[in-house]
C-alpha cells in the first residue's frame, strides 16, 4: 500500500543545535519509516535576506551532511535542493495568480522580517508563503510537520489547494499539519534564557548547543546555564524553566524519563545535573559528529546525493505542474 507523502522543507541558516535535532530530527527519523517522505534544503526561501553566496553554499552542505549524519537516509527519503527543481518556482506564479494580497500581508512571519530587514524588503519577503505553498502542493503532500510559527503558511497552501481544485478539478492533495506524538515538555529551550526556544538562529552562541560544538564547548555551555536559587531538582515548566530545561535535555540524551530523572536526583545539587546533561550530550553526538565530518570530507559524495534526489524530486513534481498547465488552459 502506497504510504501518505510527508514534505518538509529545511532553511540553510544559521547553526544546527540540540534543540533542533530533538524537536525536528528524531521524529523525522521515524516519519521516514512511517511515511513517503521528501526532505528540500530551500535555499530559494534563504535568499529573502541577504546571503554570502560561498557561505551560502557551504552552509548548505553542511546541513545535508548533519542530517545524514543524524540518519535521514537517502534511501529511504528524497533529499534535495530546492534550486534544483525549477517546477517550485513555476507553480509558485501559477498559484499566485491566485493568491489574494490580503492573505499576504496578514502573515505575522512578514510583519516580523520587515521590522528586522528594514534595508531589504523584498518582493520575496511578501510572497515567500506561495513558494512555501508550492513546495507543498507539487509533491501532493498529506502531511506536513509544522511550528506555531508556520500554521499561517500551512493554511494559505490548504486554501489555495482548494481554491484551485474548485476552478479546475481535483489537482492537489490538501495537506494536513502532522504534530507527531512527543512527551509533555519536550520542547529545548534558550540555555540562559529558558523562557524561550532555543534558535538556530540565535546570535548569542551560549544559549544553544551547536551539533558540531566540541565535548569542552558542550560542557562549559551547560555549566553557564540558568537554573534557579532553589535547590530541589523537579519538572516545573512554570516556576523552574532552567532546570526543567536541563531534565528535557537529560532525558533526550539518556532517553530516561523525566519523573525516573527526578527520582534519581533526589537530594542532590544543580552540579551534578549539569555535569551529567553536559556528559550525556556528548556522548549523543560523539557519533554523530564522526559521520558528520567522514561525509563532508566527501564532498562528490554528498553532491551525488543531491543530484540523485533532485531527478527524484523533479519527476513527482513535473507530472503534477504538467496536470495543473493544462488544466490552466497554459500550452
Amino acid at each position: 500500500m502506497a504510504r501518505d507523502i510527508l514534505f518538509s522543507g529545511i532553511q540553510p541558516s544559521g547553526q544546527l543545535n540540540i534543540g533542533h535535532y530533538f524537536g525536528a530530527v528524531k521524529n523525522w527519523l521515524r516519519m521516514q519509516e512511517d511515511f513517503d517522505c521528501l526532505f528540500s534544503l530551500v535555499n530559494l526561501h534563504a535568499i529573502t535576506v541577504r546571503q554570502a553566496p560561498a557561505e551560502l553554499k557551504k552552509r548548505s552542505l553542511d546541513f545535508v551532511a548533519a542530517y545524514m549524519a543524524c540518519g535521514i537516509d537517502p534511501e529511504k527519503s528524497v533529499i534535495f535542493a530546492q534550486s534544483d527543481v525549477p517546477e517550485h518556482s513555476e507553480l509558485m506564479w501559477l498559484l499566485s495568480c491566485h493568491t489574494y494580497m490580503g492573505e499576504l500581508e496578514r502573515m505575522t512571519q512578514y510583519k516580523d522580517k520587515i521590522a528586522k530587514h528594514t534595508d531589504n524588503i523584498n518582493l520575496g519577503l511578501f510572497s515567500y508563503p506561495v513558494l512555501m505553498a508550492a513546495d507543498i502542493l507539487l509533491y501532493q503532500t498529506k502531511a506536513v510537520p509544522v511550528g506555531a510559527d508556520q500554521k499561517q503558511h500551512l493554511e494559505l497552501a490548504r486554501d489555495l489547494a482548494n481554491r484551485m481544485n474548485n476552478a479546475y478539478g481535483q489537482l492537489f492533495t490538501v495537506p494536513e499539519p502532522y504534530i507527531p506524538s512527543t512527551e509533555a515538555g519536550g520542547r529545548i529551550m534558550s540555555l540562559l534564557e529558558p523562557e524561550k526556544k532555543m534558535s538556530k538562529s540565535d546570535e548569542n552562541a551560549g544559549n544553544y548547543i551547536a551539533l558540531l560544538d566540541d565535548p569542552k564547548t558542550i560542557l562549559k555551555k551547560v555549566k553557564r546555564a540558568v537554573t534557579d536559587t532553589d535547590t530541589i531538582i523537579r519538572y516545573d515548566r512554570d516556576n523552574k524553566p532552567g532546570v526543567s530545561n536541563l531534565l528535557t535535555l537529560l532525558s533526550g540524551a539518556t532517553g530516561k524519563a523525566i519523573s525516573e530523572l527526578e527520582s534519581e536526583y533526589d537530594g542532590k545539587g544543580y552540579g551534578h545535573l549539569k555535569t551529567d546533561t553536559g556528559e550525556a550530550i556528548v556522548a549523543l553526538l560523539a557519533p554523530i559528529q564522526a559521520e558528520f565530518h567522514r561525509l563532508r570530507d566527501n564532498e562528490a559524495e554528498l553532491m551525488q546525493v543531491m543530484k540523485q534526489g533532485a531527478c527524484k524530486a523533479r519527476e513527482r513534481a513535473s507530472h503534477t505542474l504538467k496536470q495543473v498547465k493544462k488544466a490552466m488552459g497554459l500550452m
